[in-house]
């Protein structure tokens, strides 16, 4: 059955860490292919200029072109309004019942779960696989999982989530840290593809010039 991973986020803009961890998900897990997945609306958080959805999906594209079996998805922009991770899964899973879903996490995000809508489901429909985050580590990781009660995948028997932790180590990049050097005219070839900082220049994101 072929595996997907599903790497979200706001992806404003996708940067170098972004690409590291589908990657190293990809080879780790042996997945088939992972999915960059840009939300339209963030549900739980707000922060940064954002040039709104159809940049940040077109920054996610270009990220993805030179990453053989890591692809954008514009599923959660076409669908519009908060993004919520159990929607997105629940709607991945009734187009493609037998795929094998992994969603992609760092370690700081999924000690947030709890507090997320339907995080049973989330659980449910995929494997965590979680990347270690500075402050974070794995038994605080599973402690946050066991707040969450235990649901079943459709047609599935009621099982204990699939948990597992990627060895990669953490990178520094950030999407905050770029656009702060963008809007001073700083370098950031270091945190962004090639391609997504051309495009970012072009449209004149993020306060950067031409």
């Amino acid at each position: 059955m072929p595996e997907i991973g599903i790497l979200g986020g706001s992806f404003n803009p996708p940067h170098r860490g972004h690409l590291a961890l589908a990657r190293d998900a990809r080879d780790e897990l042996g997945l088939e292919r992972v999915l960059l997945m840009p939300l339209h609306t963030p549900a739980h958080k707000h922060g940064g200029e954002d040039p709104g959805p159809a940049h940040r999906l077109a920054m996610s594209r270009l990220a993805a072109e030179t990453q053989p079996g890591v692809e954008a998805s514009a599923l959660e922009i076409e669908r519009g309004g908060p993004s919520y991770t159990a929607d997105t899964l629940s709607a991945i899973h009734a187009g493609d019942p037998e795929d094998e879903l992994t969603f992609i996490v760092g370690a700081d995000t999924a000690l947030t779960l709890p507090g997320w809508r339907r995080p049973e489901t989330v659980l449910a429909l995929a494997r965590l696989a979680v990347a270690s985050r500075p402050g974070s580590d794995g038994g605080q990781v599973l402690d946050a999982l066991a707040q969450i009660p235990i649901a079943a995948a459709p047609g599935a028997p009621h099982t204990r989530p699939e948990v597992v932790f990627l060895s990669m180590a953490p990178i520094e990049a950030s999407s905050s840290l770029a656009r702060e050097r963008l809007a001073a005219g700083q370098p950031v070839s270091d945190l962004l593809d090639p391609a997504v900082e051309r495009y970012i220049r072009e449209h004149g994101l993020y306060g950067a010039r031409s």
